[in-house]
């Protein structure tokens, strides 16, 4: 399940330059995206872009210039939608005319001179397959003889569930860090993220990425991944690592819990047996998707190992190895 996203702090991360930079870099195809001068890349405003476009809860408009030519316009539409919206090439149509408006309107493209490019980029996370049209004329009824006056007008999806993220493995890419946080399961997986982001994130001059992963960490996303456990105010990568630390022991506990209570209703050892085994099942899900796969054995050592230990030792060791004492 996809975290809530209608939250000011997920718009927050794209009003980020550096994330819209690594999410055009690792995810929009392209040779066009090689000649951007990403020095220059900054976030439309009021003086050239009306307060009522600005206004849209889920839009980001951003320009940047080409090395060998003038501005692109950038606008990305963050797609909260659980299912596709069928008219989004018609969306899409009316809000470039808006922003080709707004641009001629403040005087940014003077008479006679062309508007600049727009490339409408669509981020969208929802569980249901995209299925709508990504292009204006397939909604509009053909009619031989008038082909010419059908309007065209694409957009380019991103498909969250469907991008590879394994091929911005090496970059260091904060867009693909989101993603990832947003396909996670257990704490396990979210610690590992955020381990790579606070091993990325320390100069002095990234506080700033740091506050927004943090604070869409804390209202959004953990959130719905533990099950309404009220987050403390973390405030820094770091101090989430040792609250889900925390998490994960109190799941084990739960656990053991649920065992002993399944035995007095039982009135047999049989009935502690099987809510201890529960338990020992789900610690070797969370290593499987924290390391992989294991062996017969590895298995064995994790189900015979002690569940409170376990989990503390989980979520710092960087390798199975090192979780088993290897």
């Amino acid at each position: 399940m996809s975290a809530p996203r209608h939250d000011p702090s997920y718009k927050a991360l794209f009003s980020e330059p550096r994330i819209v930079e690594d999410l055009l870099r690792g995810f929009v195809p392209g040779e066009w995206v090689h000649r951007l001068d990403f020095s220059t890349l900054e976030k439309a405003n009021a003086q050239f872009v009306s307060e009522e476009l600005l206004r849209r809860e889920d839009d980001v408009i951003w320009r940047v210039r080409f090395t060998d030519q003038g501005w692109l316009y950038v606008y990305l539409l963050l797609e909260f939608q659980s299912a596709p919206d069928s008219w989004m090439a018609l969306r899409i149509m009316v809000y470039i005319g808006l922003l080709w408006q707004d641009l001629v309107k403040q005087k940014v493209v003077g008479a006679g001179e062309k508007l600049p490019p727009v490339v409408p980029v669509v981020l969208y996370n929802g569980e249901t397959p995209w299925h709508a049209p990504e292009e204006l004329e397939e909604l509009v009824v053909p009619v031989e003889g008038l082909q010419a006056y059908r309007p065209r007008c694409r957009y380019l999806l991103l498909e969250e569930q469907k991008l590879r993220l394994e091929d911005t493995e090496s970059s260091r890419n904060l867009a693909a860090a989101l993603f990832r946080l947003e396909r996670s399961r257990t704490p396990g997986d979210i610690v590992a993220v955020v381990e790579r982001l606070a091993e990325w994130l320390t100069e002095p001059d990234q506080a700033g990425l740091r506050r927004v992963f943090v604070s869409w960490l804390r209202q959004a996303l953990l959130p719905a991944r533990l099950g309404g456990v009220p987050v403390p105010a973390v405030s820094e990568l770091s101090e989430v690592r040792v609250m889900l630390q925390e998490r994960v022991i109190e799941w084990t506990q739960q656990w053991k819990q649920e065992g002993l209570q399944a035995g007095r209703a039982e009135g047999r050892a049989e009935g502690r047996a099987e809510g201890l085994a529960t338990g020992r099942r789900a610690m070797v899900k969370l290593v499987e998707q924290r390391f992989g796969a294991l062996t017969s054995e590895q298995r064995e050592r994790i189900e015979l190992a002690d569940l409170e230990e376990l989990a503390c030792r989980l979520l710092e060791a960087r390798s199975l190895d090192e979780l088993l004492g290897e």
